[in-house]
């Protein structure tokens, strides 16, 4: 304090707060009871840009208004930046991130819910339980996936789900909402094992990963969940305790949500609908809650390098910030956060010199004698409704070819596929490339993604793809790349800042650069947890 009376009167009245922030408690005005934070994974401000690019110009853009809910919290509240490296890197995996966001603490590569020593911390929401807030999680994914069990699992790999299941179910999360039924029933599951009046309800197939007899799904029972696998289950739910577990592995996606919204036999609740029910169930509690929400398919659609499929998943996730924002309207004194653990892909509209566009005539004076005549193609507009026109995701696609007999794995039953769900078509001698292999240089004996002797023969950045066949996905996108106007930079993550948005009491907090672990330390603070 020395050196601060040396400084002009007026310079210590403005910084003196902002040097002391850190041990002064919140002010009772500025302290949320309730916390909502909504993570976009991979959400980088790349995918925003995507999103806010088709909703304001496509020229049949299903946004009402052209206004997407996450557009409005940027203009009504206030935008930060937030980076989010490791401790031992540059790039973040979700597993780190999530624990960073969760914790408050620095964490390390794939590592879930322990710092950077590998040691368990506890989370904003195990914290949030101990101080009496009820507690929820939602996922597009798996609930064992990386982001929720970020925030309810203490373990040394993010590919251990069997286990994360486990924790999850003695967790204090009051809801539970995801994919995933295949970590919670036992190996070899039998629904003729199960109670009568669970046996009515399990999914009509059931399947498991797991390698014991255990039965999470008992287990959750007798713990108080209600444990529902249909969206009719959960809007009849009336418990205050919910295990939602509606696929096998990840849900739906946004594609396919949009294919069938308005079909009534619809099993599968949306991302919205999930958020709607949660918000519902943990706002009884009259002392608070915090409430994680993920759209975490938006990372799967950027590994794809799936553009169609990527803007789909943010008009998916905008709509579950929209249920939020409505929620904090009517409950003011919620905090409303919305960010992303990561970016991924890096896409982006680009110009090209494919397909110029014909010169035109314009009324301005300085074209009386001249023709406006671009010298590269911009791209006009109305690829923005060929995008979103996108039948079916890439991965469904090649999922579907690669459960085709050998015999029918053919260049023509591929282009056909493609074809069919994409309003930029291929050729059959395209589809021959996208099925080309080359030897893997970097082949790692044991390794769960390198252990094989070819890889998808990618012409650019070949080491960032390394999800083995699935790489045709971003050979597809480079094909059809110069009639989308997208292009792509990675298949995996990238170090680029992301957004951090916030509305409600003390969002001004937010504003500025942070790292992804004082973002998480900072929800702590506002909600006063020990």
């Amino acid at each position: 304090m020395k050196a601060i009376q040396t400084l002009p009167r007026m310079i210590v009245l403005v910084f003196l707060p902002l040097l002391l922030g850190s041990c002064q408690r919140i002010p009772a005005e500025e302290k949320p009871k309730n916390i909502i934070l909504l993570i976009g994974d991979g959400m980088g401000p790349q995918a925003v840009s995507m999103a806010l690019t088709y909703a304001r110009q496509a020229p049949h853009s299903v946004v009402p208004g052209r206004l997407l809910a996450i557009e409005k919290m940027m203009n009504h509240g206030v935008t930060g930046q937030m980076l989010t490296h490791p401790s031992n890197a540059l790039v973040v995996d979700s597993a780190c991130s999530a624990t960073q966001l969760a914790a408050g603490v620095d964490s390390s590569s794939e590592m879930i819910g322990l710092d950077s020593m590998g040691n368990p911390v506890e989370t904003i929401l195990e914290k949030a339980s101990r101080a009496g807030l009820s507690t929820g999680l939602v996922s597009d994914t798996r609930v064992t996936h990386a982001t929720p069990a970020g925030f309810a699992a203490h373990v040394r790999h993010r590919s251990l789900e069997n286990e994360i299941a486990a924790q999850m179910i003695e967790s204090p999360a009051d809801v539970l909402l995801s994919g995933g039924w295949r970590h919670f029933f036992p190996a070899n599951p039998d629904a003729s094992a199960f109670p009568k009046e669970i046996r009515d309800r399990l999914p009509k197939e059931l399947s498991s990963k797991r390698k014991d007899s255990r039965n999470l799904i008992l287990e959750a029972r007798d713990k108080g969940f209600d444990t529902v696998f249909t969206r009719a289950q959960l809007l009849q739910s009336t418990s205050p305790r919910i295990l939602g577990l509606f696929s096998e592995s990840g849900m739906p996606d946004a594609i396919e949500t949009r294919i069938h919204k308005t079909d009534p036999r619809r099993e599968y609740p949306t991302l919205a609908e999930m958020t709607t029910k949660a918000l519902s169930v943990l706002s009884q509690d009259n002392d608070g809650f915090f409430l994680m929400v993920e759209g975490g398919q938006i990372d799967w659609a950027e590994h794809a390098n799936d553009a169609g499929t990527l803007v789909h998943q943010m008009l998916e996730f905008d709509d579950a910030i929209g249920v939020a924002m409505q929620f904090a309207q009517s409950h003011p004194d919620t905090l409303v956060v919305v960010t992303a653990d990561h970016e991924t892909g890096s896409p982006g509209f680009s110009y090209s010199r494919k397909n110029l566009p014909e010169a035109k005539r314009l009324p301005g004076k300085e074209f009386r004698n001249h023709v406006f005549r671009p010298n590269y193609n911009f791209i006009d507009p109305s690829v923005l409704d060929k995008i979103y026109a996108q039948k079916k995701s890439f991965e469904r696609i090649f999922h579907e070819f690669a459960n085709l007999s050998q015999e029918r794995q053919t260049p023509a039953t591929l282009m056909k596929l493609v074809n069919e769900s994409l309003s930029f078509p291929i050729t059959e001698d395209q589809a021959e490339r996208i099925l080309e292999t080359e030897p893997n240089l970097y082949r790692v004996e044991n390794h769960p993604r390198l252990d094989v002797d070819e890889f998808p023969r990618i012409d650019d950045f070949e080491e960032f793809y390394v999800y083995g066949e699935e790489g045709r996905t971003a050979i597809l996108a480079r094909l059809i790349a110069a009639d989308q106007g997208v292009v792509w930079a990675t298949g995996t993550h990238t170090a680029t800042p992301v957004y951090v948005i916030a509305a409600g009491p003390s969002a001004y907090r937010f504003s500025g650069v942070h790292h992804s672990s004082e973002v998480g330390s900072l929800l702590q603070k506002l909600l006063q947890l020990p």
